[in-house]
């Protein structure tokens, strides 16, 4: 995995996370319950957060591996993108079940991007 990939990847991630956080803020916000909305930015955060390592580990190559780097985009896309399909789907009353395991999934592969870091630290 190049410094590029790493680089542009979270660079994406991170453009998606504003999109995604002001559309939660202002277009969201009238037809989300509390607890939705609240949800909604659960998985803004963690995908800025984690957009946010992935640039780090662009530029410090040194303790980025191809593996960290799909522990992170996979959580991301598992982690994140199922929660923001619980939220939407649940709004519009179709709440879309089978997504619900898909999350901690996603959780499952952040640990283990950070476990890998810790690995290629020492």
């Amino acid at each position: 995995m190049t410094q590029q990939t790493f680089i542009i990847t979270g660079a994406i991630f991170g453009l998606l996370a504003i999109i995604f956080g002001a559309f939660g803020a202002h277009a969201l916000k009238k037809t989300l319950t509390t607890d939705q909305l609240k949800s909604f930015e659960t998985g803004v955060k963690y995908q800025m957060y984690h957009a946010i390592v992935l640039l780090v580990l662009g530029f410090h190559s040194q303790f980025s591996t191809s593996v960290t780097y799909w522990a992170f985009t996979l959580g991301i896309l598992l982690f994140s993108f199922s929660i923001y399909g619980l939220v939407l789907s649940d709004s519009k009353g179709k709440k879309f079940k089978f997504l619900g395991p898909i999350t901690p999934i996603g959780g499952l592969f952040f640990v283990l991007g950070w476990i890998f870091i810790i690995i290629n630290s020492l």
